[in-house]
Parts: structure tokens; C-alpha cells; sequence
């Protein structure tokens, strides 16, 4: 039962940090704050991997806190994919195709180095 209070607080924080920065005053066709946050999220979640992996011990609240609490409601793949649907429907195939791309390659570019991050700083 305790878990589900983690993984509450960590989505409440990743959700207002999502919102937060959604906020930002950008003015763009290209949804950018999403890929933003999806790469901040990436590497995030590759970090916190990267610890979990290593010889630190960390309690199992902790990494329900972060990966599924802080990346899962900070994180916007639904959006990502709405976004990308959107873009296609207004027939900018070509923005539609590099935002997926992006999403894509720069995304495991953040959970490796992440995880490269929280090797170096073990």
C-alpha cells in the first residue's frame, strides 16, 4: 500500500514539473516542449536505471518515486502521439516525420546517457 504513495507524490511532482513547462511562452508549429520533456524524461529514467543498476542501494519506494511516479507523469507519449497524429493531419509530413525521428533517436540518446551519467557519478 505504501508504494502506491510514492508512486502518487513522485506522478504528482512529474506532472506539475510537466505542466510547468508547458507553460513556457514558445510559439511554434513544432511541438517542441513535448520532445523537450520526453528527452528530459528519457535521460531521467536512464539515470535512475543507471542507479538501480549499480552497487547503491536504494530503497524500492524511492524507484517507484521516480521512474513510475516522476517519469510516468512527467513524460508525454500520449501527447507525443497526438502531436505527431496532428501533424500529419495537417499534412506537414515532413515536420511530422523529423518529430517522430527526434522522439525516437533522441529519447534512447537520454537513457543512455543517463545511464552513462549516473555511472560516472557512482
Amino acid at each position: 500500500m505504501e508504494g502506491f504513495l510514492f508512486v502518487a507524490l513522485g506522478g504528482a511532482a512529474g506532472a506539475m514539473g510537466r505542466y510547468a513547462i508547458g507553460l513556457l511562452p514558445v510559439k511554434t508549429s513544432f511541438p517542441i516542449l513535448t520532445l523537450i520533456v520526453n528527452i528530459i524524461g528519457a535521460a531521467l529514467i536512464g539515470f535512475v536505471t543507471g542507479i538501480v543498476s549499480s552497487d547503491a542501494e536504494v530503497s524500492p519506494y524511492t524507484v517507484l518515486f521516480w521512474k513510475t511516479g516522476v517519469c510516468g507523469g512527467f513524460t508525454t507519449f500520449s501527447t507525443f502521439s497526438l502531436e505527431a497524429l496532428t501533424l500529419f493531419e495537417h499534412k506537414a509530413y515532413l515536420s511530422g516525420g523529423i518529430y517522430i525521428f527526434l522522439s525516437v533517436v533522441c529519447c534512447l540518446a537520454g537513457v543512455f546517457c543517463g545511464k552513462k551519467l549516473s555511472m560516472m557519478i557512482r
